[in-house]
């Protein structure tokens, strides 16, 4: 579990990196409206939001309770994988190592 930890605390600081450089040096309308124009940026965008609704999916899974699975999945759409990174970082650290815990969360007390 170490290095999966490792992995998500370096996607973690990397997103975070990469949207304050985006969010600072771009311009958001702009740029979003070069990539909608072509058919390559919506593939892209397309499977970048069918990602988010996969990953939602467990995080709805995991959390068992409607508010917290509701702000997490919003933050997933508006924020992206920087959310994933976080929640995955978050889950492995309350997992206590256990394997289960992590990807069963509230539910692997069953």
């Amino acid at each position: 579990m170490k290095i999966a930890k490792s992995i998500a605390l370096v996607g973690l600081l990397a997103m975070t990196g990469i949207l304050i450089y985006g969010f600072t040096v771009g311009n958001f309308s702009a740029e979003g409206a070069k990539l909608l124009a072509m058919p390559w940026g919506i593939v892209s965008l397309v499977d970048l939001y069918v990602g988010f609704a996969l990953f939602s999916c467990w995080i709805v899974f995991r959390e068992k309770a409607l508010l917290p699975s509701v702000i997490w999945v919003i933050l997933m759409m508006v924020l992206g994988f920087w959310t994933g990174a976080l929640y995955t970082f978050i889950a492995m650290q309350t997992s206590g190592g256990d394997w289960k815990r992590f990807w069963y969360g509230k539910r692997s007390i069953i």
